[in-house]
């Protein structure tokens, strides 16, 4: 080393070499660029199955779409049923009701008869009481063979009427949700929290 006296002196710090320099001072640009790629490869991975999770919940939905469009063919083949149904019904009562009236016109008709053949005349005489019940007997025998004419199966086709079933107690409400009735008559439960 030459030196000029007059020269004031530079200290430039411990000679060391470059390389113990980098690996004292700073993280080298190879482990930078791990930890990047590291956080990057993670995040992708997250980002992949979140995609994966919506494209199964956007197929779940569609699906769901998909049933409730059919869901309205569907009552709509019922409504029609049932207005099928319920017309059936009301033309067979509407049957049933005429055959009924034709039924108690004639048993009418079979009373008015007997009531014109059985005169009740107080001033009969007391011999004559026989008679009449003798009338009265043909009359009643008369308005029965009218009766089971009305009731033959060839006029009245109804079925018996179903017996009446006791219907059992609803179950208790669950004193978890509370009943919601609207003016339209439509009831909602609703969960008290």
């Amino acid at each position: 080393m030459i030196s000029d006296p007059d020269m004031p002196a530079i200290d430039i710090g411990p000679a060391t070499h470059p390389e113990e320099q980098a690996a004292v001072g700073k993280p080298s640009n190879a482990r930078m660029i791990g930890v990047v790629a590291a956080g990057a490869l993670l995040i992708t991975a997250v980002n992949i199955t979140a995609a994966v999770y919506f494209y199964r919940g956007i197929n779940d939905l569609r699906l769901v779409e998909r049933r409730l469009e059919q869901l309205g063919s569907f009552e709509q083949r019922i409504a029609a049923r049932l207005d099928t149904v319920n017309n059936g019904f009301q033309s067979r009562f509407e049957k049933l009701d005429s055959q009924l009236q034709g039924s108690f016109n004639e048993v009418k008709g079979s009373i008015a008869r007997l009531e014109q053949v059985v005169p009740l005349d107080s001033d009969d005489d007391m011999s004559s009481i026989a008679e009449p019940s003798v009338i009265a007997t043909s009359a009643m025998a008369e308005a029965a063979t009218d009766l089971e004419e009305a009731t033959e199966p060839s006029i009245v086709d109804a079925p018996r009427p179903p017996k009446k079933r006791i219907a059992a107690p609803p179950p208790a409400p669950n004193p978890s949700y509370q009943r919601i009735v609207q003016p339209d008559g439509k009831i909602h439960y609703k969960k008290i929290n």
